[in-house]
C-alpha cells in the first residue's frame, strides 16, 4: 500500500471514529457459526506466530455479522464479517448508506462432507431424501408424519444394500454440522414430502417463523441408535467404521481423499465427489465460505492485513492445512484469492 492510500484511510477512519484511530489493537470478527471455528483456528496460530494479539473471533450468524460489518466505518465497529453465504445487496446498500465505501469479498474454501463406507463393503448410492428417511426422527408415510422405524438401507430405497442403518455423523460443534442439516436433512425433508407436512403443523406468528419451525423439525433425528453424532475428528468417525464394518460415515473430502484404502465414497445424487466437483457446486453437499473485510480498516487496526493474508496462505488453507484437517475443501482458486488479498482488492457488484 502507497503512503498516501494509508493516509487516506487512516484519515477516513479517523473522522468516523470518536477515539484514536489506534485506540484498539486487537481484531474483532464476527459472524458465521459455520466459518467461526476455521476462523478460531487461524485465529490462534495468529497469535501464536505473529506479534499481534489474538483476534476476537465471535459468532452469531451470517446475515447478522455482515450487518455489523456495515455499520459503520471506526475502531467502535467490526473488522470482518464471516459468512456462509454470499453478501447480498441489502447489505451493500446498508454499507453504503453508512459510509463503508469499499469491502473485499474473500472466499478461503468450500464446506462439503461426503458419505464413505468400509472400501470392501457394499456401495451406496445416497440422495438427500435416502439420508432423510434413514436418520430423521419422523417422516412421511402415507401423506402423514410417523416416527421413523426403518431398520435397514434397502427398506429406505431397493437401490441400497440390505444392511441395518448406522451412521456416525458430525456432532453439533463440528464444522460441517450445518452443512448437514441444510444441505442433507432439509433438501431430503423437502424431497420426500416430510416438510410439508411440517409446515402445515408448524406454529408460528407468521410463515418465516413457521417455516424455521418446520425446518427444525427436519434436522431432529431418531434417538434409537441409527444416527450417532461424532465430536471429535474424523479419526474417530473412521475408528468407528473400522469397529463396525457396515456403519455409514461422514467425512471431510481431504480425509477421504488421505483413507481411500479404507473408504469406499458413496455418490450423492448420482454425483462423484471431488475437489473439482465441489468447487464447482455440482456435488450437492457443498458450499463457498467467506469473508468480508472493511477495507478501511486495513493499515490501522494493527495486524488486519497480515492476518487475512495468513487465512488464506497455504500454510492455513492450503489443501496440507489445518483448515482441511478440520474439513475444509480447500479453493483450487485459492493463488488468485491470495493475490486479489494482496492487492487490496475490493468487490466489484454483484453479478
Amino acid at each position: 500500500m502507497t503512503p498516501v492510500h494509508l493516509t487516506v484511510s487512516v484519515l477516513a477512519f479517523a473522522a468516523a471514529s470518536a477515539l484514536p484511530a489506534m485506540a484498539r489493537d486487537q481484531i474483532q470478527i464476527t459472524g458465521s457459526s459455520t466459518v467461526l471455528p476455521y476462523a478460531t483456528i487461524v485465529a490462534e496460530a495468529f497469535g501464536e506466530n505473529f506479534d499481534f494479539p489474538s483476534p476476537v473471533v465471535e459468532g452469531g450468524g451470517s446475515g447478522a455479522g455482515r450487518k455489523k460489518l456495515c455499520e459503520g466505518v471506526g475502531e467502535t465497529t467490526v473488522d470482518i464479517a464471516n459468512s456462509s453465504s454470499r453478501i447480498s445487496q441489502s447489505d451493500i446498500d446498508l454499507c453504503a448508506k453508512n459510509g463503508v465505501a469499499e469491502v473485499m469479498e474473500v472466499r478461503f474454501g468450500y464446506d462439503g462432507i461426503v458419505f464413505a463406507s468400509d472400501v470392501n463393503g457394499a456401495d451406496f448410492a445416497l440422495t438427500p431424501a435416502d439420508v432423510y428417511n434413514a436418520l430423521a426422527a419422523r417422516v412421511a408415510k402415507d401423506g402423514a408424519l410417523a416416527d421413523n422405524a426403518t431398520a435397514q438401507w434397502v427398506d429406505v430405497n431397493a437401490g441400497l444394500p440390505a444392511q441395518a442403518i448406522l451412521a456416525y455423523i458430525p456432532g453439533t460443534k463440528h464444522g460441517t454440522r450445518e452443512v448437514f442439516d441444510v444441505k442433507v436433512l432439509e433438501a431430503g425433508c423437502k424431497d420426500s414430502g416430510a416438510y410439508d407436512l411440517f409446515l402445515a403443523a408448524a406454529e408460528g406468528a407468521d410463515d418465516k417463523e413457521k417455516d424455521g419451525n418446520a425446518k427444525k423439525a427436519c434436522i431432529e433425528l431418531r434417538k434409537d441408535g441409527k444416527s450417532v453424532d461424532i465430536d471429535g475428528d474424523y479419526t474417530e468417525t473412521l475408528a468407528r467404521l473400522d469397529a463396525d464394518k457396515n456403519a455409514v460415515g461422514i467425512f471431510g473430502l481431504s480425509f477421504y481423499q488421505n483413507n481411500t484404502d479404507k473408504l469406499k465414497v458413496a455418490t450423492m445424487s448420482g454425483v462423484v465427489p471431488s475437489v473439482e466437483s465441489i468447487a464447482s457446486g455440482d456435488y450437492p453437499v457443498s458450499r463457498p465460505l467467506y469473508f468480508y473485510v472493511k477495507k478501511a480498516h486495513i493499515g490501522v487496526i494493527p495486524g488486519l492485513k497480515e492476518y487475512i493474508e495468513f487465512f488464506v496462505s497455504d500454510d492455513m488453507a492450503g489443501p496440507e492445512g489445518p483448515l482441511a484437517e478440520y474439513g475444509l475443501v480447500s479453493d483450487p482458486e485459492l493463488a488468485a484469492t491470495q493475490a486479489a488479498v494482496a492487492a487490496e482488492t475490493p468487490m466489484g457488484p454483484l453479478e
